[in-house]
């Protein structure tokens, strides 16, 4: 059976929001993002969680991404990573309390240096009292590893391609059955799998849900990002993996479709995205 995640939907899932809350009241996040090639990964997958509702957010990148993005978003706090010469994250040296963070999204930008696969291998093996998020390069780098993971605690969010080095599967074969394929991937790893696309997927490897917001505006380098920041945004403020993968996907797609309002399907920037994120709150949370 598929379910559909609409505005009706969606707004059974957005969390109470206390007067009395603080910070506190929030999970933190940790974003493990970035590389000398990717800063703006980083910068997008931060920023749009605590745009989304996070209370607390940390990026670990290398200290050359600090120095490029720390001004543009004040209400980060970082933890400068030992990098590479050319700029990517090392193995050497690292160390992160990641009992802290009862969140952790990693991959946005990081690349897939060997240096950088050791770090994230030890995080992926030392995390285990935290969800996590893994996108992009964290993807690609699990494909790479050799020994079966479990991430019942983890929400994955690959396009086609990145799915397609996950279970060795052509990503012909891949868009030709996106729901199979999503399901495989959240029975393979025990973890909720986002299918990303036009009409994207969210499963357990049991129910499939298909979201129904989302345009074109969306297929710009960054928008991947976004959603990452978002869903560990709607983590943070205590909703189960499932939901805050339904509800991000969601608010990322109508984000999207919102900003194409104003600034056409053609010109709308990840960074646009972030800017919609309280419009898209208010369209859900506005009765008709």
């Amino acid at each position: 059976m598929v379910n559909y995640i609409d505005k009706k939907y969606a707004l059974s899932l957005i969390p109470e929001r206390k007067d009395d809350a603080n910070k506190g009241s929030f999970i933190k996040i940790l974003n493990i993002a970035g590389s000398s090639n990717y800063s703006g990964a980083a910068y997008l997958s931060s920023i749009s969680a605590l745009k989304a509702g996070g209370g607390f957010i940390t990026l670990a990148c290398p200290e050359l991404i600090i120095q490029r993005i720390s001004s543009l978003m004040p209400e980060v706090t970082f933890i400068p990573l030992n990098s590479s010469n050319d700029g990517f994250i090392s193995d050497e040296n690292n160390i992160i309390n990641l009992s802290d963070y009862g969140i952790i999204s990693v991959g946005c930008g990081i690349g897939t240096k060997d240096c950088t696969k050791n770090f994230i291998f030890s995080v992926l093996n030392n995390s285990v009292s935290s969800k996590l998020v893994i996108d992009a390069d964290g993807i690609n780098i699990l494909a790479n590893y050799d020994n079966k993971v479990s991430l019942k605690n983890a929400i994955i969010t690959p396009h086609p391609k990145e799915l397609s080095r996950l279970l060795k599967v052509s990503i012909d074969e891949i868009l030709d059955n996106r729901e199979k394929y999503a399901r495989i991937a959240s029975q393979t790893y025990d973890c909720i799998t986002v299918l990303k696309g036009k009409n994207t997927i969210v499963t357990n490897g049991d129910e499939i849900f298909i979201n129904k917001s989302g345009n074109c505006a969306l297929a710009k380098a960054g928008s991947g990002d976004v959603l990452t920041g978002i869903i560990s945004g709607l983590l943070s403020q205590h909703l189960s993996l499932f939901d805050a993968a339904k509800l991000g996907v969601y608010i990322h797609g109508l984000s999207g479709d919102i900003a194409s309002e104003d600034l056409t399907v053609y010109s709308v920037l990840a960074s646009d995205v972030i800017d919609y994120i309280p419009l898209a709150y208010d369209y859900i949370l506005t009765e008709d």
